[in-house]
């Protein structure tokens, strides 16, 4: 039996651990082997109790329902070209502007981001852009780093537009309302001083033309179907986020019914769908939200408790500037994920107020467009470019990233104290 001190730092040991080898990927084992390992590991040794692990995962079950009911919207939309159809007309309406194209690229990855989710932007929406452009024979990177960057900058626009909006509130998601009072102005400034940002970085390369125009990809009546599909699961997840609701169930059941209305059409075999699912992803949610609890049950989480009711007396423009850059840059040392599960579990514990509550997910949302190691999305970004023989390292993404993340992140920092003065005033 280990003593209950020796426990302690055996959980925490294996924890970060655990964590680190996520980030690293040795011999590119997927995340998802290294958490699932550490919890298997944390039980084996009796270190926490099967009932925390299933309680645990239980907390989990919203987000990993969010999670299989938007890949399977977005692999109908990829597989019946929705991606392609968007992207080849950005390239057509560009009129052969380098110029054009990037401002059409960032509209796309905008409204993409924000009512499909940030991985959809990332993961799906990057290959099919790289794949335009490539026809279009012009330089390929400065538009797919507005697929990185966008899916962070406008992330949080609406609580569908990230999973980690979901991982922050898990258990306290505000109402649509009261979402769009909060985060609609910030987000605004978000995604304009990213762009600004982007267009500046990439001035040299957006003077030139376009090689080739090609052909818009038609769009074939299922295609359009699955588009159609995707508004009408837009509607259902704001009307249950309008009334308060958990978004994981709504979706899940709303891509359920898509997928077999479309396999029934096609008289397709719907697990074909099933197997392009990211269970892995899955289970490194569920293994995360196991070792958030875990470090919570040794009282890890008391430190953290403590430094934001610190912050919290700072007074208002201080407190917010500090949680959200301290919650910004350790995105990167930890990745968003495992953040957002402590930061929303800080956040529920300290009875933080909304001002600090929508300074952290602001953090936790944007931080990520300082590294590659910021959130999942952009390391399977980063892993979906060089599928594609295209070299991105750690320090070309950083060089960009030290400018556009702060400069987003002040931005949107001001727009929530605005309101908040604003509110204030009314």
């Amino acid at each position: 039996m280990i003593a209950p001190g020796t426990a302690h730092i055996v959980i925490a040991t294996i924890i970060v651990v655990s964590i680190l080898l996520m980030l690293i990927r040795p011999r590119n084992i997927p995340e998802a082997y290294w958490i699932s390992g550490g919890v298997l590991l944390l039980l084996a040794l009796r270190l926490i109790s099967a009932e925390l692990a299933a309680h645990a995962t239980a907390k989990a079950l919203d987000v990993c329902l969010f999670l299989i009911g938007m890949m399977l919207l977005c692999e109908l939309a990829r597989e019946h070209a929705v991606f392609d159809w968007l992207s080849s007309i950005a390239v057509r309406k560009a009129n052969g502007s380098c110029l054009r194209l990037f401002v059409l690229v960032y509209a796309v990855g905008t409204v993409v981001t924000i009512f499909m989710s940030n991985d959809a932007t990332a993961v799906v929406l990057t290959p099919a852009i790289l794949t335009a452009v490539r026809k279009a024979k012009v330089q390929p990177l400065p538009y797919l780093f507005v697929c990185a960057f966008i899916a962070n900058a406008a992330s949080f626009l609406l609580p569908i537009s990230n999973p980690a909006n979901l991982v922050v509130f898990h258990d306290a998601m505000p109402p649509l309302a009261r979402w769009m009072i909060a985060f609609a102005f910030p987000s605004a400034l978000s995604i304009v001083t990213t762009f600004f940002v982007l267009r500046f970085w990439f001035r040299n390369e957006l003077l030139k033309s376009l090689e080739e125009r090609p052909e818009v990809v038609s769009l074939n009546p299922n295609g359009k179907l699955v588009l159609v599909s995707v508004g009408v699961m837009v509607a259902i997840l704001l009307t249950a986020s309008s009334f308060g609701q958990n978004l994981g169930l709504p979706t899940c059941l709303t891509a359920l019914a898509i997928t077999t209305v479309i396999c029934i059409k096609e008289r397709a075999n719907p697990l074909s769908l099933a197997r392009e699912i990211s269970w892995s992803t899955l289970a490194l949610v569920a293994g995360l939200f196991v070792m958030v609890d875990a470090a919570e049950s040794i009282g890890a989480l008391t430190y953290t408790r403590e430094w934001l009711e610190s912050a919290q007396n700072l007074g208002l423009a201080a407190s917010e500037f500090v949680t959200g850059f301290a919650v910004g840059i350790a995105n990167n040392l930890v990745n968003n994920l495992p953040l957002g599960l402590i930061a929303g579990s800080t956040v529920h514990a300290a009875h933080a107020n909304s001002a600090m509550a929508t300074a952290v997910l602001i953090g936790v949302d944007l931080g990520p467009n300082l590294s590659v190691t910021g959130s999942l999305a952009t390391i399977l970004w980063l892993i979906a470019l060089r599928k594609e023989k295209l070299d991105v390292g750690f320090w070309d993404f950083l060089k960009i990233g030290a400018v556009a993340m702060p400069v987003a992140l002040v931005a949107s920092l001001t727009g929530t104290i605005l309101m908040q003065l604003f509110l204030g005033a009314v």
